[in-house]
């Protein structure tokens, strides 16, 4: 019998650029009560009002990046896990997407079909949001709950400034930082400021004052997002050996009329280039493979933003996808994720 699977889970996307079935996508998405967290009544009624226009737009954009084997984010997660099998040795290793196909259930049956008794459930999100991690997690237990599979669970942990990820980043962006550049971005998905005032018990800390992420340690840490993007791109950038005058931080993909965290990846395009900033890198270090949010929203529209203030040249550096070095370094990440109680 083998010893312990591997389950490499993504976000996901559509199965096609059909307006019907990226409308199927967001419905699946956006009805998940860790991404619109509203009472179920609200939430069906604002998704049903996005569902009116947004699958024709996020078509439109979807069908922009779309490569010939498919969605960009699930073939890039096939090659990962491609890469990935030779280095783990404890037994099979899976691939799933939180939405869409292939599904966390259909891996967990097939896993618990031959005998497995413990799962490495390993979301590919570096930072820690409900959003992301907590909703993988849920509906990994609701399968094995509600299936009466008899499975153990290990969960890797958010992954922001472990060495192995941090120098696998610095690997990816090293060739494109040796060709000089004026500045680099490194942009983050965003998330609403109420997303982390929930995860603020205390309610004295969270977006209380401008060095609150700074000074965050312990359990705030660790499930504040915004505080964990910021040592991540402090890790970083000191690993690049970049001055504070070289880099600088946003979040991008807002979505509704709430207030997201800030500062906002539009609106520091916009700043960088009236700074004088002729060329500039942008890395998106919240995603491990290029995606929606990567490839149309920063490298299309980011870049004709950028290049429309009056900038000269954008470089988008990929994300790690399925780098070699990547893979390695996330299969010593899993092999230390602690047991769920």
């Amino acid at each position: 019998m083998t010893d312990k699977a591997l389950l490499l889970v993504n976000l996901g996307s559509p199965a096609s650029t059909e307006v019907a079935d990226v409308r199927r996508y967001l419905d699946q998405f956006l009805m998940d009560p860790y991404v619109i967290d509203l009472p179920w009544p609200l939430r069906r009624l604002l998704v049903s009002l996005i569902l009116r226009r947004r699958p024709a737009q996020s078509a439109h954009a979807y069908a922009s990046i779309w490569w010939p084997e498919g969605s960009p984010l699930v073939e890039i997660s096939r090659r990962l896990h491609r890469a990935v099998i030779p280095h783990w040795p404890h037994g099979p290793v899976e691939l799933a997407m939180r939405y869409g196909e292939p599904s966390i259930e259909g891996a967990l049956l097939r896993l618990a079909g031959q005998g497995i008794s413990h799962v490495v459930l390993a979301p590919l999100y570096p930072q820690f949001a409900d959003s992301t991690l907590t909703t993988v997690v849920e509906e990994a237990r609701r399968v094995i709950r509600q299936q009466e599979l008899d499975l153990e669970l290990s969960v890797l942990p958010p992954f922001y400034d472990q060495p192995e990820y941090l120098d696998a980043l610095l690997a990816r962006a090293r060739p494109y930082l040796e060709q000089g550049f004026d500045h680099l971005l490194l942009s983050f998905h965003g998330l609403p400021e109420r997303h982390l005032h929930k995860r603020d018990a205390s309610g004295a800390h969270c977006l209380k004052g401008a060095e609150c992420c700074r000074r965050a340690e312990g359990s705030v840490l660790e499930g504040c997002y915004r505080a964990q993007c910021l040592r991540t791109a402090h890790g970083f950038a000191e690993r690049a050996g970049l001055g504070p005058q070289r880099w600088s931080l946003s979040f991008q993909s807002r979505l509704g009329r709430a207030k997201w965290i800030e500062p906002y990846t539009e609106a520091r395009l916009d700043e960088l280039a009236a700074e004088g900033v002729k060329k500039l890198l942008v890395m998106c270090p919240a995603f491990v493979a290029d995606c929606l949010e990567t490839l149309e929203e920063i490298g299309q529209r980011g870049r004709e933003q950028f290049l429309a203030a009056g900038g000269e040249e954008f470089v988008l550096i990929p994300c790690l996808n399925d780098d070699p070095a990547w893979a390695q370094a996330l299969v010593q990440l899993c092999q230390r994720a602690p047991v769920e109680l």
